[in-house]
């Protein structure tokens, strides 16, 4: 799902990141405020674990690319804001280092994969889950379909950002200037990849590390909210 630079007009990836800087601020102060002192190093690892699994990926005719993100995972374990933080760090790591995405499309690609996956992640796992014991396997089956649907809702974004541009863009003869193909084909493109494979990937990788964390170390998996995570400090000690 990485937007490569030339696919996005300047209204878009501009206004884009006139969208992100605000919530990397607030992300950042976010976590300074409630992230639990044991997690520090998980948040480094989270971001290791996106950049790795990201580079996994397969063309998807249109100009983009299909894989996995870990986004999800991260969202569930350690909170929608930390997924924010982790989840830019590795994909603006990949696109200064190794070109994987595009310089101008930071802001949107850390949009659709560092924004809206933990948080369509973290609610629908909390949702699902409901009030069920931390050990409970409904907790397993609740965070592989947050993975799922949270990967296919930024792909189907990634593909109404790819599919709005010949309406934004388009040269004297009303050719477009950047993503040749409309809504009909790019996000079609986007959401079938996704759907009938990328999807269950995430889902699969988000239960499996789930599920690990479940059995070794359940305390981590009680994000909530700062009333939890003292909860949780107290069981503890």
């Amino acid at each position: 799902m990485h937007i490569p630079d030339g696919y996005l007009g300047p209204y878009t990836y501009i206004a884009m990141w006139i969208i992100m800087f605000p919530i990397w601020i607030y992300a950042g102060r976010r976590l300074s405020r409630e992230l639990r002192t044991r997690q520090v190093p998980l948040l480094a690892l989270a971001a290791a674990f996106s950049f790795v699994i990201m580079m996994f990926n397969l063309p998807i005719p249109g100009g983009s690319t299909g894989h996995a993100v870990g986004g999800a995972i991260v969202g569930i374990v350690l909170g929608p804001w930390a997924g924010v933080i982790a989840i830019s760090v590795a994909l603006i790591l990949q696109a200064l280092i190794f070109g994987d995405g595009g310089i101008t499309a930071i802001a949107a690609n850390c949009f659709n994969m560092a924004v809206v996956m933990p948080f369509a992640a973290f609610y629908v796992y909390k949702i699902i889950s409901g009030s069920s014991a931390i050990a409970s396997q409904k907790r397993v089956v609740a965070s592989a379909i947050a993975g799922y649907v949270s990967l296919t809702l930024a792909a189907g974004l990634t593909g109404v950002m790819f599919g709005i541009q010949p309406l934004l863009h388009t040269d004297a003869g009303g050719m477009p200037l950047y993503m040749p193909y409309g809504l009909n084909i790019a996000l079609p493109a986007m959401l079938a990849e996704h759907v009938l494979f990328f999807s269950f990937v995430e889902a699969i990788v988000t239960a499996l590390i789930f599920a690990y964390i479940q059995k070794t170390d359940p305390s981590l998996l009680m994000y909530d909210s700062p009333t939890s995570k003292r909860l949780a400090k107290g069981a503890a000690a």
